[in-house]
C-alpha cells in the first residue's frame, strides 16, 4: 500500500481506529515476536546523573516513557484528552470542598512484578521518598503541595495538601508518583543504573553498553492488575544515534515503529507517499520550545536585553524555514490548545520590530551590539535544532543590535551545565507532565523549578499560582493564568518560540498506533499490536 499520513483530531479518545493495512508481507518482525520501536532518546548514567531511571529523579520525556511502562501510578491519563482516571487505584477523589484532602483506594490484589503485594504503605513510602530525596532534577516539585500522606489499612491512602490544588489528580499520574517496592529502592538514596522494578504492565530488561542503555526489552507483566489492556507480549525499544539511522532501520524492516525524534525531512518524505508499507500518523502535540535565561548573568541581567530579543525574534520565519507545517509560532509558554492560553508575547511586542528593540536598549543605556552565546543540545530534541539556532543567530545579528554565537553540546553535558547556571541563554523543550496550563508555568516559575532559574516573582509564586490551583473549573482559573503569562512577557525570564505536532511512523501491520502517543507525548506501548496485512 502507499504510505499515507493519518491526521488524528485532538480528542482521539473519541475514536476507535485500527491501523491494519494492505501492504503485503514485508513488515518488520512479523508473527508473534516482539514489536520493535525505534527512538533517538539516549539514556546515559553519568557522574552528574547516575540514576536516570529512578522515579524520584527522572524528569525528561525519554526516561518517563520507560517508567510509564513499568512503574504503576494511582491515576493515569486516558487514551485521549481528559481528566485522569484510576489505574493502581480503584477510585480516587477529593473528600472536602476546598480541594485539600484527596483519598484513594487501591485495587484489591495489586502485586509488584516479583509477586510482592502492593499496599498503601508502599504508596506512602514512594511519595515520601521522592519528596525527601529532593533530586536536583526538580521533579519532586510536582508533589510540592503535599503536606502529609496517611494510610488506613492496606488499601486506603489519604493525601493532606498544604493548599488547594485542583491539578493534584494529574500529578498522581506522573512517574514521580510511581509506586516502588521498598526492597528495591532505598529510602535515602537514588537507585543508580538502569534497573526498574514496579507493578506496571511490563517488566524491563536493560541492555547496557558503556553506561548507555541501548535496548530496553519490555515483557508483559503476568502480575499486572490495572486499567490498561496490554495488546502484545513483548516490545523492544532500540536507541539510535540519530534520526537517519532510525529511518534506515525502519526502511529495512529492522524496526516496526519509529517515534521521537524524526527529522523534518523524514516527515515530509513520509507524507509524500511511497510503496513500502509504512504509515505516518500525525497527532496534535503539546510540545513547546523556548529560550531560557540565567537572569543573574551579567549579559542578560538587564530586562531590556531580554525584551529586545523578544522584540526581534521572528517566530513565523523561524518555523517556516526549519519546521514548515510541523510546528506553529508560540506567543506564550502555554500552548494555544490549552485552557488558559493567552498570546501574551504578541500582545506585548506585536510583530518583530528592530526599531522598537533598539529603543528598548537605548532607554536602558545598553551598548550595542550585545554579545551573547546561545547554547543548545545537539542530541535531545532532534536533528533540526542546530538549524533552528542558526536561524535565531541570523535574525538577532541581522538587527545590528546583537553579536550572537551558537554552541551545541550533548545532553549529558548540557543539562547539568544549564542547571548549574553555566549558560546565560539556552534553548530547551518541554513535553507536559499533564495537559494543564499550570504545568507550563509552575515548573519554570515556582520555587524549586526544573530549570533552577534564579528568576523569582513573588506575585506569581505567592498569589497567582495558588489562586489558579484553587479552581477546579480551569476556565475559572483563566484570570490568574493570564496574569502570570503577562508578567512573563514583561519580565522575559523565558521566550516561547514554537509549538509542535507529533508523529509516529509504523509498518502497516502494526495496530494501535493512533494511541501510541497521547497529547502529553506519553508513549503507550501497551496499545501496539499485530494486525493482518492484505
Amino acid at each position: 500500500m502507499n504510505r499515507k499520513t493519518l491526521v488524528l483530531p485532538a480528542v482521539i479518545g473519541l475514536l476507535a481506529p485500527v491501523l491494519a493495512a494492505c501492504g503485503g508481507s514485508d513488515s518488520g518482525s512479523g508473527g508473534d515476536d516482539a514489536i520493535v520501536v525505534g527512538t533517538t532518546d539516549r539514556f546515559t548514567a553519568s557522574k552528574d546523573a547516575p540514576a536516570p531511571l529512578d522515579p524520584a529523579y527522572a524528569y525528561d520525556v525519554g526516561s518517563w516513557n520507560i517508567l510509564r511502562q513499568t512503574v504503576q501510578t494511582l491515576m493515569i491519563q486516558p487514551r485521549g484528552d481528559g481528566e485522569p482516571v484510576p489505574e493502581a487505584a480503584e477510585r480516587c477523589g477529593f473528600t472536602d470542598t476546598g480541594n485539600e484532602r484527596y483519598a484513594c483506594t487501591l485495587r484489591d490484589g495489586l502485586k509488584f512484578a516479583n509477586g510482592d503485594p502492593v499496599t498503601a504503605a508502599d504508596v506512602k513510602y514512594s511519595i515520601d521518598r521522592a519528596l525527601s530525596l529532593k533530586a536536583d532534577s526538580g521533579v519532586f516539585a510536582l508533589l510540592s503541595t503535599i503536606d502529609t500522606v496517611e494510610t488506613q489499612g492496606d488499601r486506603e491512602v489519604i493525601f493532606h495538601l498544604k493548599t488547594a490544588d485542583a491539578t493534584f489528580p494529574f500529578k498522581l499520574s506522573t512517574p514521580v508518583a510511581g509506586i516502588v517496592n521498598p526492597d528495591d529502592y532505598q529510602k535515602n538514596k537514588l537507585r543508580d543504573g538502569f534497573d526498574v522494578d514496579g507493578s506496571g504492565p511490563y517488566t524491563l530488561k536493560s541492555e547496557v553498553e558503556d553506561d548507555q542503555l541501548v535496548k530496553a526489552v519490555f515483557t508483559k507483566n503476568p502480575n499486572y492488575k490495572g486499567a490498561l489492556k496490554v495488546n502484545n507480549e513483548q516490545v523492544e525499544m532500540d536507541s539510535f544515534d540519530d534520526a537517519d539511522a532510525m529511518g534506515e532501520a525502519l526502511e529495512k524492516g529492522d524496526i516496526d515503529v519509529m517515534t521521537r525524534t524524526m527529522s523534518p525531512e523524514q516527515i515530509r518524505k513520509l507524507s509524500g507517499g511511497s510503496d513500502n508499507g509504512v504509515d505516518l500518523i500525525e497527532m496534535p502535540g503539546l510540545e513547546i520550545r523556548y529560550l531560557g535565561f540565567n537572569t543573574d548573568a551579567p549579559t542578560v541581567k538587564s530586562k531590556a536585553v531580554r525584551q529586545a530579543m523578544a522584540q526581534v525574534i521572528n517566530r513565523s520565519e523561524l518555523v517556516s524555514k526549519v519546521y514548515g507545517t510541523q510546528a506553529e509560532p508560540l506567543y506564550s509558554l502555554v500552548p494555544a490548545s490549552i485552557t488558559g492560553h493567552s498570546n501574551s508575547f504578541f500582545n506585548k511586542y506585536g510583530d518583530p520590530n528592530v526599531t522598537k528593540a533598539k529603543s528598548i536598549l537605548t532607554q536602558a543605556g545598553i551598548t550595542t551590539p550585545v554579545k551573547l552565546t546561545l547554547h543548545y543540545t545537539t542530541d535531545h530534541y532532534g536533528p533540526a535544532t542546530a538549524q533552528e539556532f542558526g536561524q535565531l543567530r541570523k535574525q538577532l545579528n541581522a538587527s545590528g543590535l546583537f553579536d550572537v554565537n551558537v554552541k551545541g553540546t550533548p545532553w549529558t553535558t548540557f543539562r547539568p551545565a544549564e542547571q548549574k547556571g553555566q549558560y546565560d541563554v539556552y534553548g530547551m523543550g518541554w513535553f507536559p507532565d499533564f495537559p494543564d496550563a499550570d504545568n507550563y508555568l509552575a515548573p519554570f516559575l515556582d520555587k524549586d523549578n526544573t530549570l533552577n532559574l534564579p528568576y523569582d516573582n513573588s506575585e506569581i509564586r505567592n498569589t497567582l499560582i495558588p489562586e489558579s490551583r484553587r479552581e477546579a473549573d480551569r476556565l475559572s482559573a483563566a484570570s490568574s493564568l493570564t496574569d502570570i503569562q503577562d508578567i512573563v512577557a514583561a519580565d522575559v525570564p523565558l521566550i516561547p518560540l514554537w509549538q509542535g505536532k507529533q508523529y509516529v511512523a509504523a509498518r502497516d501491520d502494526v495496530t494501535g498506533t493512533a494511541y501510541a502517543l497521547n497529547s502529553s507525548s506519553t508513549l503507550q506501548l501497551w496499545e501496539l499490536g499485530r494486525g493482518v496485512s492484505g
